[in-house]
């Protein structure tokens, strides 16, 4: 069970702790913050609410922290990270409780984050040894004018003090997917996890803690965002901010002054079908690009675009499917849970109402009981509604019928996300050329929108981010060039 055994430290009574200078602390507020069960609407866990004065004694210890560790040899950092990836996996049950309590992902689905979580670390301990172990060597007299008298070293050298900010829906995999990359190329590193989610990623920690990396090199602090969300991220001691998340990032970033940035903010993820299509192909993507977890994913299929000579095929097939997901608790691994939060499914039922006002076409039924909403595809939606252009971020899904693939660009174009996007046809001269007409980060050829595999470069245009991510570009994110310039008395050529 959570919180025991293995996990015991890390909880005072009903309250789990923040993890600060290699031990698990109680905040002196005195204060906590609750978490709420997705499914049955009560508190679950409770968390600490860290004030701006344990937030600073973080900042402090992760800096001296982290000049020790810019000095640990790189196989050094490898050998610790491959340790804490094999103790996530050892105690992926217990964090997938968690995660199950905390934001209602299907049993199964959350034994899967964990365990992938353990082979991204793994993965990027290998790939930063690589990476980070070559340099470049350049002579002068490559440039016009100059002989050879001058020789530049350069290499990549940490930031220093890095902030992790997860998302509530992978708040254990998209927390080490910030937290890997920075310590392997000798950060520091800060976690603030989402509120749901918190306690997982508290237990994601411990595993980090047990793997024996250096006092106050790690640290997580928990806590209400009016109180230490924008003293965090305008913190003097942060030097590189990794946040995945919402349009919160927008404001993060008008007000996070010259420090690296990576931002992942959602997106509208389009999906176009041409009339060549495999149709059980698409119906099939449908389904579990825009239902899977509930359509609780930046990468879920937002918006289907379809010639309207195959719509109503297309369709049928999709309702079909539909029909046979299972709708109900996470413990029982159904396929539709309820969204994380009751303000959630308050948005989404917004968007639907809405939808309905301006003639939708309700494919099944409309159903909600608490936070549990039952998977609904609305077709003849038009761009005067708000769900064409808005992110649901439940299982709700428009299709909007179009009549050439021009139509289809155009609409995802005119979005303010470009996260992803996706094409069916068995044409792949037109499949490239519109994916190189789709504004967004990545066009997925028959097949819906994934992030992943994590060492798949992933990045969003516009409104849906800043940077690119993947273990080695979020490896090379986090850290800076250096150069050293040996300069000699007079030219010098190898003759070989």
């Amino acid at each position: 069970m959570a919180g025991t055994h293995v996990f015991g430290e890390i909880i005072d009574g009903e309250v789990y702790k923040y993890y600060a200078d290699g031990e698990w602390k109680t905040s002196a507020s005195g204060k906590s913050v609750s978490i709420i069960n997705p499914t049955t609407r009560k508190p679950q866990f409770k968390v600490q609410a860290c004030t701006q004065e344990e937030v600073n004694k973080v900042m402090e210890a992760a800096k001296v922290a982290q000049k020790l560790w810019a000095r640990t040899p790189l196989w050094k950092r490898a050998e610790l990270l491959h340790k804490a990836a094999a103790i996530l996996k050892e105690h992926k049950s217990p964090i997938a409780e968690c995660l199950v309590k905390e934001i209602a992902k299907p049993a199964r689905d959350a034994v899967t984050e964990v365990v992938r979580s353990g082979d991204l670390v793994s993965y990027t301990a290998e790939e930063g040894v690589r990476v980070l172990g070559e340099g470049k060597f350049l002579v002068s007299d490559s440039f016009p004018g100059n002989e050879r008298t001058k020789y530049c070293l350069s290499s990549k050298i940490p930031l220093g003090v890095v902030l992790a900010i997860p998302p509530f829906n992978y708040p254990v995999n998209l927390a080490v997917s910030k937290i890997a990359p920075a310590l392997i190329a000798g950060n520091a590193l800060v976690l603030k996890p989402p509120t749901q989610g918190a306690v997982a990623a508290l237990h994601m920690i411990h595993c980090f803690h047990l793997a024996g990396f250096p006092k106050g090199l790690i640290s997580a602090v928990t806590g209400k965002g009016s109180e230490i969300g924008d003293f965090l991220t305008m913190h003097p001691g942060v030097n590189c901010i990794s946040f995945t998340g919402g349009d919160t990032g927008i404001a993060i970033s008008k007000k996070a002054g010259m420090i690296p940035l990576q931002m992942e903010l959602g997106g509208k993820d389009a999906c176009i079908v041409l009339e060549d299509a495999d149709l059980d192909l698409v119906a099939a993507n449908i389904v579990k690009g825009g239902y899977s977890y509930s359509g609780q994913r930046c990468t879920a299929v937002k918006v289907v675009l379809i010639m309207d000579s195959i719509a109503d095929v297309v369709i049928e097939k999709v309702k079909a499917k539909m029909a046979k997901l299972t709708v109900g608790p996470p413990e029982e691994n159904c396929d539709i849970t309820p969204v994380v939060t009751e303000s959630s499914a308050n948005f989404i039922e917004d968007l639907v109402m809405d939808a309905k006002e301006k003639g939708a076409t309700f494919c099944q039924e409309y159903r909600r009981e608490g936070n549990l909403i039952w998977p609904l595809l609305l077709d003849h939606v038009r761009p005067d509604m708000r769900i064409a252009w808005e992110e649901p971020f439940g299982p709700v899904l428009p299709v909007i019928r179009i009549t050439n693939v021009e139509e289809g660009i155009h609409h995802c174009n005119a979005s303010n996300f470009g996260l992803q996007g996706c094409i069916f046809t068995r044409d792949i001269n037109k499949a490239i050329m519109i994916s190189d007409a789709m504004e967004t980060g990545t066009v997925q050829i028959n097949s819906a929108p994934a992030r992943g595999p994590d060492h798949f470069p992933f990045q969003g245009l516009k409104e849906s981010g800043i940077g690119s991510q993947g273990i080695t570009n979020t490896i090379n994110m986090m850290t800076k060039i250096k150069s050293t310039v040996i300069n000699l008395p007079s030219a010098s050529y190898t003759i070989g």
